[in-house]
């Protein structure tokens, strides 16, 4: 990392945010306090897995005091200023000393642990001292190095977790095969019950009704380049769709590059300041409305399905009940298997010729567009309420009572 720092912005803030960061962590905590709760997520994503039960802490114990703490620079700097924890840092990077350190500043009562990500040395120091540790959300699958002949010290820091709340019944037999069966909870996603709030919670982005006007709209969410690549030609041969384009990576070179694949374009900050009668695609180039963008879509397209890691997050466009388009590689997330399995979204596997034939036949057939997008919004309703069952689990342990 201080190697990729020279060059690289990114890894530059997110060693510049680990400076010093027992000072800032001590001068926030002069005194361990007993009575906090400490969630951990990787990154944002994680955070929004974790957020519904965060938030749900907050409403059943209103004076509970809560640490937030990032691994990703992403995480946090689009976090750090967050009103519903108490505290949010950069994690430390996991040593005996670093674990040692934090945990005797911070002294939870309660860890949270979301989805995946894990250290070993703070793992093992929580297990030492017989904190109450939940993993929340958590998946699983067979070429996990647990679940391989050189997993033990994988399997020592499952040891650390007090219960297993996963996302699905693979997870669960996985986890039973190294013995975990007692503790283990099929739970499902809180990211349901977050997607759910975002929806209910909806207020317009500015200037989006506008731009859109009585067009169809196709919203494109957490695209890369392979993504843009696949849906450039039908955007230049549809000039009565409105497209909406929001990167995954806002920095200013892809942004540029971005604009120039679409030549009829503006970026999102420009919107006040340009004639939209003849721009026919919308790039945002910041984070944080997306989730919202999709309720104006006509067709959602997310991104990241024809790249190594896969699709992002379905469940944003699946909620406002539109149908959902995507690339083939999601076979890592439940949810979109879930979703194409219902009905409520379509993978596209045979290049651009392929998904224009979807998108002009959603487009073109209203009955189908509806039908899809039922699917999807009951999909998000019948897979929602996990946060509520840990927070169950919590109230009946007693974890945070006295």
């Amino acid at each position: 990392m201080r190697v990729a720092a020279i060059a690289n912005p990114k890894a530059k803030k997110w060693l510049t945010g680990r400076k010093d960061i027992f000072a800032t962590i001590n001068s926030q905590l002069p005194t361990p306090d007993s009575r906090l709760v400490w969630m951990h997520c990787a990154s944002l994503g994680e955070f929004e897995q974790g957020r519904p039960l965060l938030e749900e802490l907050k409403m059943q114990y209103p004076q509970q005091k809560i640490v937030l703490t990032f691994f990703s620079r992403s995480g946090y700097e689009v976090m750090k200023d967050y009103k519903g924890a108490d505290h949010i840092f950069y994690l430390p990077m996991d040593s005996v000393e670093n674990a040692t350190k934090f945990l005797d500043t911070v002294n939870p009562a309660l860890v949270l642990w979301v989805k995946y990500e894990y250290w070993f040395y703070y793992l093992t120091e929580i297990k030492q001292r017989n904190i109450p540790t939940i993993l929340v959300s958590g998946i699983f699958r067979k070429d996990q190095p647990f679940f391989k002949w050189y997993g033990a010290i994988w399997k020592q820091m499952l040891d650390s977790f007090t219960h297993f709340f996963v996302q699905n019944d693979e997870s669960k037999q996985l986890l039973a095969t190294l013995g975990f069966t007692k503790n283990v909870t099929i739970n499902g996603d809180t990211r349901f019950d977050r997607v759910l709030e975002i929806a209910a919670n909806f207020t317009p982005v500015d200037g989006i009704a506008g731009f859109c006007g009585d067009a169809p709209v196709i919203v494109a969410g957490s695209t890369w380049e392979e993504d843009e690549i696949e849906l450039l030609h039908f955007v230049n041969v549809n000039k009565h769709v409105k497209f909406i384009i929001a990167p995954h990576e806002i920095d200013k070179s892809n942004l540029k590059d971005v604009k120039e694949e679409f030549p009829d374009s503006i970026f999102y900050s420009e919107l006040e300041d340009k004639q939209l009668s003849t721009a026919n695609v919308l790039i945002i180039d910041n984070i944080g409305m997306l989730s919202r963008l999709y309720k104006y879509a006509t067709i959602t397209y997310v991104g990241g399905g024809y790249g190594a890691d896969g699709v992002h997050n379905v469940l944003e466009a699946a909620v406002y009940g539109k149908p959902v388009v995507f690339g083939p590689v999601y076979e890592k997330y439940y949810e979109a298997i879930g979703l194409v399995s219902s009905g409520g979204a379509i993978s596209i596997d045979g290049g651009p010729v392929k998904l224009e034939t979807v998108l002009n036949g959603l487009l073109q057939d209203e009955t189908e567009r509806k039908k899809r997008g039922e699917a999807a919004e009951q999909f998000v309703l019948d897979n929602a309420g996990a946060s509520k069952k840990i927070m169950q689990y919590i109230q009946e342990k007693r974890l945070l009572t006295s």
